[in-house]
């Protein structure tokens, strides 16, 4: 069986091997989105597929949309190239179920894939066709918060956004420039109306993608390459809006288990393609059942019944209230707490930390005790049914490939908004005490017991990519298991810096509570282990 438009005529061999095939007739669709798209997406890598091409698929399967999806990728062609030209765009959906059975679904409802590449004239001129078009309503992005930014580490613009700041909406070679062209064309056009929805995984996404696009209306005006309208095209909400929103869904990169199901069902070229950017992409992707999209609900030029398809629309403080309730609470806390034990614990999946009574009842008091006494109620979802979910069907899914190491990536980066604004919100309560928390300020003690790379049996691994190694390693770096230390002149500076927890865990008053476990934890192998059991 070959993934192909010519390969899926042989509708019975794909049924008879359990796969749910489109139930439309592409041709009509891909016809009809060609001549009046809806929505382009920036951004071909495995949540879009997994998620927001799924959504799509089944409104049309349903009969809800007419039109499917036109997805662009402007940082790694070859994406497009090797992995959606040569399969007609179609892609295979595995969903690891928590119960042990998966589905398999062809994805078909991405009916045209561009290259957003300004040098090449066909490419590019086809997105400016797409985005001069009336039936535009959505422009969306997955390109990661790093996608948004136009300045590298030390703050400084990127060479290729100075460039293209004084060079105009031409022909720039920055993503964000690329974006902003495509924008300008659409102005040109005659103002035309267009949302622009960041669905990236990060705070106040809508925003950051606004700033983007904001700084080169102003810059490409100063430079006198654009026209004075467009700053103000840019900023007004009845023509141009930013919506925030909140994507959660589970996403783990193609997973050697997972292709050798399918090659079981002797699926042809079905192999993963490591791209010269080092983009690992397979012509399946594997994820999770659940998943949630809350969207603030502000479409100038209208928008499909997407909420039939199960995303959900609502005010921007609904969205924050969500975003929050999520990243602050309710799972990516428990996440962060699973990586840093599962990797000094030497855990290699984080779904069979689940099945560690210690560590699932460590995670259940920091949702359930420490967490949620703080969350704000967003209304679309209930936080304590969400934390049931996380903890009772999400993480302990054993079919869900993820692991600690991966999670573990960025830690210092994520410290501060996952565990720092419910210590803000227990201190700013006239109703909690910050000394009740006694897990939190645990993890704390885990994570820098993590950086002396070390394991609970005293061997040593591999740290998880952090952009702050190099500044927080050296202090715990004399430290040694079994061995007398001062621990608490040795960590000051970190467990003071702000920046890294949130607060100044001095100024709270739980500096000494991290010193005390981590104390626990060095004082030789299988400390961890005794000081979770001690503590939870």
């Amino acid at each position: 069986m070959k993934l192909s438009s010519q390969g899926l005529q042989e509708k019975a061999q794909w049924e008879a091997a359990g796969y749910d095939l489109p139930k439309f007739d592409r041709e009509a669709v891909t016809k009809a989105t060609k001549e009046n798209p809806f929505w382009v997406h920036f951004g071909a890598g495995n949540i879009f597929r997994a998620f927001q091409a799924n959504v799509v698929q089944n409104l049309l399967n349903d009969g809800v949309i007419d039109r499917g999806l036109v997805v662009a990728e402007g940082f790694d062609y070859e994406i497009i190239e090797k992995m959606y030209r040569p399969h007609d765009n179609y892609s295979v959906l595995v969903t690891l179920k928590a119960d042990g059975t998966i589905a398999k679904t062809v994805v078909g409802s991405v009916v045209e894939s561009c290259i957003v590449d300004s040098e090449n004239d066909a490419e590019f001129g086809r997105l400016k066709e797409i985005f001069e078009k009336d039936s535009l309503q959505m422009v969306s992005f997955t390109i990661t918060e790093k996608g948004y930014s136009l300045v590298n580490g030390k703050g400084e613009l990127l060479p290729s956004v100075v460039e293209d700041f004084a060079n105009g909406p031409a022909k720039p070679v920055s993503y964000i420039g690329k974006v902003a062209s495509l924008l300008y064309t659409r102005y040109q056009a005659g103002e035309k109306p267009v949302a622009m929805v960041s669905m990236d995984n990060c705070s106040h996404n809508g925003d950051k993608l606004y700033a983007a696009i904001n700084a080169f209306a102003e810059k490409w005006i100063e430079n006198g390459v654009a026209d004075k309208g467009f700053l103000t095209y840019v900023n007004s909400k009845d023509k141009v809006s930013f919506p925030w929103s909140m994507i959660d869904k589970i996403t783990p990169r193609p997973d050697a288990s997972v292709e050798k199901i399918l090659n079981g069902d002797n699926i042809d070229e079905l192999e993963p393609v490591i791209t010269s950017k080092n983009t690992y992409v397979a012509p399946f992707v594997n994820a999770e059942e659940c998943e949630y999209l809350v969207i603030e609900d502000a479409f100038p030029n209208g928008r499909p019944e997407l909420e039939k398809g199960g995303l959900m629309f609502t005010e921007r403080e609904t969205v924050d209230k969500v975003e929050k309730m999520k990243v602050c609470t309710c799972l990516n806390p428990l996440h962060t707490t699973l990586a840093v034990f599962g990797c000094v614990l030497g855990y290699d999946l984080i779904s069979k930390e689940m099945k560690d009574a210690t560590l699932k009842r460590l995670v259940e008091i920091i949702g359930y005790e420490e967490g949620l006494p703080v969350v704000v109620n967003p209304g679309v979802l209930d936080p304590k049914e969400f934390i049931d979910t996380v903890l009772n069907v999400r993480i302990p899914n054993p079919f869900m490939p993820d692991t600690p190491q991966r999670i573990a990536t960025d830690t210092s980066q994520k410290l501060a908004i996952r565990f720092g604004e419910t210590i803000k919100a227990y201190a700013a309560s006239d109703k909690l005490d910050v000394a009740d928390l006694k897990r939190i300020p645990l993890v704390f003690a885990g994570w820098l017991r993590y950086l002396m790379a070390v394991d609970d049996e005293g061997n040593k691994f591999e740290l998880s990519p952090d952009p702050l190694l190099d500044t927080v390693c050296p202090y715990v770096a004399d430290f040694k298991l079994g061995e007398e230390a001062d621990v608490e002149g040795a960590l000051k500076p970190v467990l003071e810096n702000a920046k890294i927890f949130g607060v100044n865990l001095y100024e709270v008053g739980l500096a000494d509570k991290v010193c005390a476990y981590f104390k626990e934890m060095i004082a030789g192998t299988g400390a961890v282990r005794a000081t979770l059991e001690k503590y939870v």
